[in-house]
């Protein structure tokens, strides 16, 4: 049984308007986005290895803070694509060609600018995925959620008790994940949001674990900000125990 990391590090962060440094290589209390989340399956002590989709003129420098953050579970570095669903199934294709049980190898599929959360998640994932098949992180929905018609009428007020909000990591089976995206690329299906929308498609039932609420992706420049809050009041708290 293997537990792998797959960290898709290849958006170019053109929401949070930073420049030229894509939002995963940005400093964020004192390190650079990435690292802060590669750090947590790094001392994870149930994760085996660490492979990483990146930006392809961004891999040597990834290589180089791994090496300088003591980044060791990183068995490869995988150039992304065109798109989110392209540059995962790199990753996966990686994976399943180097993987020698392709069955009991778990793939945690996790964001690299998703650096909030802890290892009491990793695990409660794995655990899952282990039991059901597969594992989504989600949180409680804490305001009112509406669909409209398109336009600016309401057509529909969702139940917030049943609702939740979808994160990460999104954790499945290396063949049940590779197959679902092979049956895409085949059938031309390539605008999915997400692995656990990919999986749904395909018919397969979806089990969830809930995150803490921190654990938010850094998109825009508000994100990075509220994320540099969170780290600080973490790091506070452990300075004057609070």
């Amino acid at each position: 049984m293997k537990n792998v990391a797959l960290i898709f590090a290849g958006g170019t962060g053109r929401r949070l308007s930073s420049g030229a440094i894509p939002k995963q290589f940005l400093i964020l209390s004192g390190k650079p986005v990435i690292i802060h989340t590669l750090e947590y399956f790094q001392l994870n002590e149930r994760t085996d290895s660490i492979c990483v989709v990146c930006l392809k003129d961004k891999i040597d420098e990834l290589r180089l803070l791994a090496a300088r953050y003591d980044i060791s579970k990183i068995s490869m570095i995988v150039p992304g694509g065109a798109t989110g669903q392209e540059s995962i199934f790199n990753g996966l294709r990686a994976l399943y060609e180097s993987q020698h049980n392709t069955r009991d190898t778990l793939v945690m599929i996790h964001d690299g600018v998703r650096p909030l959360i802890n290892q009491t998640l990793i695990n409660d994932c794995i655990d899952c995925a282990r039991t059901y098949g597969n594992a989504i992180t989600v949180t409680n929905a804490i305001e009112t959620i509406m669909t409209t018609d398109g336009g600016d009428n309401i057509s529909e007020v969702i139940d917030r008790s049943r609702a939740r909000l979808v994160r990460a990591p999104q954790c499945f089976f290396l063949n049940d994940i590779y197959g679902a995206h092979l049956k895409a690329q085949a059938e031309g299906y390539t605008d999915a949001i997400d692995s656990a929308t990919l999986m749904r498609h395909y018919g397969h039932t979806l089990y969830t674990v809930n995150g803490p609420a921190e654990n938010i992706k850094i998109t825009t420049a508000s994100d990075y900000y509220m994320a540099r809050a969170i780290m600080d009041a973490r790091e506070n708290s452990q300075i004057f125990g609070l």
